[in-house]
């Protein structure tokens, strides 16, 4: 199951916000994928890695 828990968490660490995502090109579609845990793409994964700055590991892990 894909888990997109570390990425609320590393949100918050960095001080980057649901808006500025929103912002930055991300559209509230894919908001609501991550926020309920579906599927993305990997160039909606590398967006938000260059958006926040982090690897993958900081914004998706596999459970199972």
């Amino acid at each position: 199951m894909i888990d997109y828990s570390p990425l609320w968490e590393t949100m918050r660490e960095r001080g980057i916000t649901q808006y500025y995502l929103l912002q930055h090109g991300l559209d509230n579609k894919t908001l609501d994928s991550l926020k309920k845990n579906k599927n993305i793409t990997l160039l909606t994964l590398e967006k938000l890695c260059d958006l926040i700055g982090c690897t993958p590991n900081d914004i998706v892990k596999f459970q199972k």
